[in-house]
């Protein structure tokens, strides 16, 4: 395998984690809705292993909002990464921003930052493999992917169940995706109430364009955004899940993308559609497993669905493991673990439930992978293998159907 699967205990990484280190300073790049629901509320929970430097949106009021919120200088708040590199006084850079992060990494390593980074990492091997090139050497890994469902106490717990399961069949995981909206709508996030600035959504979008040729060549914008709103950014968790488990895929055989559209839709998804497209997509992917079975993953966006709902089910020669996730903003919502097993002639089911926060538990190994030096669970190697398994399932599908593509998606075929 192109990447070490990382088996350490959640209540390792807090034994390596003293609490005589110093807090790391960290510069937060993004501060949409994940950034303002999750990880500045658990930044400020956490004083003893961090201090927010510094914050950096391409919005100036979201900038200044989020700045006053948590108590940022006015002279620690930028709109630019460069100008907040430059500015100096930060340990670390983390990367919560859209889009391909690739550039962003490239900034901090150039100037010797390790680096929390959200999905998605890239949205081509290419970017990857610049990544690894210039990964520098700091005394202890330089980055940590943001893949939180990796370090939920429920999966580490369903990998410590399978590491020694040598038949499992097969790995199910599907994930009904409500609107954004409706997820976060509790978190009252504060966005731009005006454009971006021309200049600014010109450039992005040259960049957009750019990355998307290099990945998907001339492939319409239905293709792309399954590829750039669906697969990189939110199935990829799936994978992640996968390698946890000890069973990353091995081919992708059969893929398919289908929208459908609803008479009686009642939430509004104007923005959820900008990510995914219209009318609401689904994606089904099968294939091998590295460790023999098949896998199947199946994700829809269904916008009057009435709460997030992923579900991952292993089955294996003596019984099954079976992972219910709930919406990933929901902070110490439980996921649900439930082992199925014989004993004797009955069948026996075990469920576990455990409300430690898995954003939190990911802080926590940034933070011992930075003073400690202990391995992520993911990093570059890892984020390169999911970025290929996406462009796989791309690759299946227009295979299949004769669907244009073209880039490195194009090269599979």
């Amino acid at each position: 395998m192109p990447f070490r699967l990382q088996t350490m205990t959640n209540e390792r990484i807090r034994r390596v984690t003293s609490p005589l280190s110093s807090p790391l300073r960290v510069g937060v790049l993004g501060l949409g809705a994940v950034a303002q629901a999750v990880h500045l509320p658990l930044l400020a929970k956490r004083p003893d292993l961090f201090a927010v430097a510094s914050v950096c949106d391409v919005a100036p009021e979201v900038t200044d909002v989020i700045g006053r919120r948590y108590g940022i200088a006015e002279n620690r708040r930028f709109t630019a990464l460069g100008d907040m590199l430059d500015a100096g006084g930060i340990d670390a850079l983390m990367i919560l921003s859209r889009g391909s992060h690739a550039p962003a990494v490239h900034a901090a390593f150039a100037r010797g930052l390790p680096v929390f980074c959200e999905k998605p990492l890239a949205y081509t091997t290419a970017e990857a493999d610049g990544l690894i090139a210039a990964e520098p050497d700091l005394g202890h890994p330089a980055i940590l992917l943001g893949y939180m469902k990796q370090y939920d106490p429920a999966v580490v717990e369903a990998a410590r169940l399978l590491a020694d399961v040598d038949d499992i069949r097969s790995v199910e995981a599907t994930v009904l995706h409500p609107t954004g909206a409706s997820q976060l709508e509790f978190a009252r996030v504060v966005g731009p109430s005006a454009p971006l600035p021309p200049r600014v959504r010109a450039d992005a979008d040259a960049e957009e364009r750019a990355l998307r040729a290099a990945a998907v060549g001339d492939a319409d914008e239905a293709l792309w955004r399954a590829y750039r709103g669906v697969l990189v950014s939110s199935l990829v968790h799936d994978l992640s899940i996968l390698r946890s488990l000890g069973s990353p895929p091995e081919t992708v055989d059969f893929a398919d993308i289908w929208r459908q559209t609803s008479r009686h839709a009642v939430r509004d998804a104007v923005r959820d559609h900008e990510a995914f497209g219209h009318p609401s997509p689904s994606i089904t992917a099968t294939g091998t497993l590295a460790t023999g079975g098949r896998f199947a993953l199946s994700w829809h966006f269904l916008p009057d669905f009435p709460a997030y709902r992923e579900t991952v089910r292993v089955v294996h020669g003596r019984g099954t493991v079976e992972l219910v996730f709930p919406s990933p903003y929901l902070m110490h919502a439980p996921t649900e673990l439930t082992v199925t097993t014989l004993d004797g002639d009955a069948e026996r089911r075990a469920l576990r439930r455990s409300i430690t926060e898995a954003f939190e538990t990911q802080l926590e190994a940034f933070h011992a992978m930075v003073r400690d030096g202990v391995e992520p669970r993911s990093g570059l190697e890892a984020g390169r293998a999911d970025i290929l398994d996406c462009q796989r399932i791309i690759a299946a599908f227009a295979g299949r159907t004769g669907t244009p593509v073209g880039g490195e998606v194009g090269r599979l075929l």
